[in-house]
């Protein structure tokens, strides 16, 4: 059984920054490649950042280009999602999903939701302006 396991959240000025951090247990994390998704309320689950299991090769969505960052601990078993100059369209509750079966070698696939098989409960970034 996959737990994963968000952190970071809260409420922050606008241009500020928040870091997110997903703890995994239940299976070797380095196998497994990562993504990060974000949901504002009376929107669709959308696609924030995805990284590959040995870190090289990582994924953005255009709205956050340059602004997020995600790496991977492996020796932690947890993902992380730096987030700076953060604006008020931010505000959503941001999940961490795993996906047991991929490479995670491509944008396209790894921007889906359904390509990932477990999630975290989510925490809540709210931007203030």
């Amino acid at each position: 059984q996959v737990q994963l396991v968000e952190s970071g959240g809260g409420l922050v000025q606008a241009g500020g920054s928040l870091r997110l951090s997903c703890a995994t247990s239940g299976r070797t994390f380095i196998n497994y490649p990562m993504g990060w998704f974000r949901q504002a309320p009376g929107k669709e689950r959308e696609f924030v950042a995805a990284i590959t299991r040995n870190g090289g090769i990582t994924y953005y969505a255009d709205s956050v280009k340059g602004r997020f960052t995600i790496s991977r601990g492996n020796a932690k078993n947890t993902v992380y999602l730096q987030m700076i100059d953060l604006q008020p369209e931010a505000t959503a509750v941001y999940y961490c999903a795993l996906d047991q079966e991929g490479t995670g070698e491509s944008f396209a696939y790894s921007s889906r939701s359904d390509s990932y098989d477990d999630w975290g409960q989510g925490t809540q970034v709210t931007v203030s302006s």
